[in-house]
């Protein structure tokens, strides 16, 4: 017999407004996302900046609300003046994070251009590694001042005549990693009145924009989350967000441990709100904190060789990047894959699950949580070779999401039989601790009274069995079943590609609705939608 499952949603158990750019992407010149996908000046469909335009109409039509860019990593050595202006002036620079040589073909303009041609509101991310206050004064200036200075004077030049108005800015990238370019483990309090002032600064030049302050890179580094707590202690009253950053990792196979992935992100959102919560009553504010969640990602990927317990998050920098002789720089010509070849995720039908599963946590949490960011939400979106852009199973979560999530964001009473991950690691870092009582069953809503539509999203972590669920919505009088989806694959390592983009594709599912209760068997890791309208 399956395993039996409820769910209750009730118009009285709401979590908040959904914001519009909750389901955004993040983009960082890392592989092939900018230096093959968004720009080729040799492809076939090239625009005359050499942006794709096979890349911008799919994201166009997917609807992708927001994008932080250009970074990551990257960002922390980044000088954004040397990326403007005529290309064959502008400077090669070494990018030590990357270890890739960036000829700045495409900066500034060419990053902000692309988001005006696919209609997304672009975040950008200042250098706060090797930058100062004047590197993002000016920054500001040349994207939102209108005229009459010599930067804002400079973009005119350069071909964009009225402001780009970029609203949202991240003040540094991972500020406390070990990795980081200019890190500031050591120093968060200092790192905490450099944010303060530099928010400050561009404010003053730029009353309408809003800052987001670096905080959190990873839950497993033994300074979290008091790094948090010293740097927020010193900018609390002068930004608007904190950035968080997590990626969970299982063990290929493992689906159990990646489907739980979702329980580490809500530990993870809850301790962050707590944080804030704690600097809120200690300053005597009338904030509250929101959350940006600018970048989250969820994998599998094999144990280290050499892995050693007991690290407990102290990391050094050589855990990530060795002092190597023999290292070279690579030279990325975006029409040529050969110097990074494809990175594919490994099953790619519960990645299309995990990756909804995320989703809906960050849906469950919409009062704080008003910015998410997938790392790899342009290629689920667009998916892409040197020729070809195609939909990948991720496509059809996100796009759920981006199509249905309106609205006011709906808590769920869920009764369902869980099961338990044994603690395992992935490397020094990552290294996971038991989780006992993971439910099989997940799910998340969004209802939009005045237009009378309900859309709730339902996932089955289980990799073995089927459920039968019981949906019950009796709170919602007079809604009827518009449709029911279902996503799944009888392979869960089933992956679409150009030659075959419908190996994975959403299909209607049978459901059994009377009277405020619907009855259907959830098929074992699924993504599935259900979708009510009042009469």
């Amino acid at each position: 017999m399956a395993k039996q499952a409820k769910i209750t949603f009730h118009p009285s158990y709401t979590a908040g407004s959904i914001s519009g750019r909750l389901f955004g992407a993040f983009l960082e010149p890392i592989g092939s996302m900018v230096n093959g996908v968004m720009y080729n000046p040799k492809h076939p469909e090239a625009d005359e900046q050499g942006l794709r335009k096979d890349v911008i109409k799919a994201l166009h039509e997917a609807g992708l609300p927001a994008v932080r860019l250009p970074g990551g990593n990257f960002i922390s050595g980044w000088d954004w003046k040397d990326s403007i202006g005529p290309k064959d002036q502008r400077k090669t620079h070494l990018d030590l994070a990357w270890f890739q040589y960036i000829p700045n073909d495409v900066g500034i303009d060419e990053y902000l251009s692309w988001a005006e041609k696919i209609g997304f509101d672009p975040m950008m991310t200042i250098n706060l590694g090797t930058g100062d206050i004047n590197d993002a004064i000016h920054l500001v200036e040349y994207v939102n001042h209108p005229s009459d200075t010599y930067w804002s004077d400079l973009r005119k030049k350069n071909g964009h005549e009225k402001p780009y108005k970029v609203k949202t800015w991240y003040l540094g990238n991972e500020m406390d990693g070990p990795w980081q370019i200019g890190s500031w483990e050591k120093r968060p309090r200092e790192f905490g009145i450099l944010t303060h002032e530099v928010s400050k600064a561009m404010k003053w030049v730029d009353g309408s924009i809003e800052t987001v302050a670096c905080v959190s890179s990873s839950p497993f580094l033994d300074h979290y989350p008091d790094w948090d707590r010293q740097v927020l202690e010193e900018c609390y009253d002068t930004v608007d967000y904190i950035s968080l950053h997590h990626y969970h990792s299982a063990h290929p196979g493992d689906y159990g441990a990646w489907l739980a992935g979702s329980a580490a992100f809500e530990d993870y959102i809850r301790t962050e709100i707590a944080l804030c919560d704690y600097i809120k009553t200690k300053r005597r504010s009338n904030k509250t904190m929101l959350l940006s969640f600018d970048e989250w990602g969820s994998m599998t990927r094999p144990q280290s060789a050499e892995p050693r317990f007991g690290k407990n998050g102290v990391m050094s920098a050589l855990d990530y990047y060795s002092f190597d002789p023999e290292r070279t720089y690579v030279h990325h010509d975006p029409d040529d894959w050969s110097t990074r070849p494809m990175r594919r995720m490994g099953d790619e039908a519960t990645a299309a699950v995990a990756s909804g599963s995320i989703m809906m946590t960050l849906l469950r949490h919409a009062d704080r949580i008003r910015i998410g960011c997938m790392t790899g939400g342009i290629g689920a979106l667009a998916a892409a070779d040197r020729e070809h852009v195609w939909k990948s199973a991720s496509y059809y979560p996100f796009t759920d999401m981006l199509k249905y999530a309106k609205g006011i964001s709906l808590m769920p009473q869920v009764e369902s039989l869980a099961y338990d991950v044994p603690g395992y690691m992935i490397d020094h870092m990552n290294q996971y601790d038991t989780r006992k009582n993971v439910p099989y069953i997940e799910a998340a809503g969004a209802y939009e009274a005045e237009k009378g539509e309900l859309n709730l999203f339902v996932v089955n972590r289980d990799w073995q069995e089927a459920a039968e669920l019981t949906l019950d919505i009796k709170g919602f009088e007079d809604y009827e079943l518009v449709e029911r989806t279902e996503l799944w694959a009888e392979d869960p390592a089933a992956s679409n590609s150009y030659e075959a983009p419908d190996r994975i594709l959403p299909k209607q599912g049978d459901a059994d609705y009377h009277e405020g209760v619907l009855t259907c068997t959830l098929n074992r890791l699924s993504w599935n939608v259900f979708r009510f309208r009042r009469k």
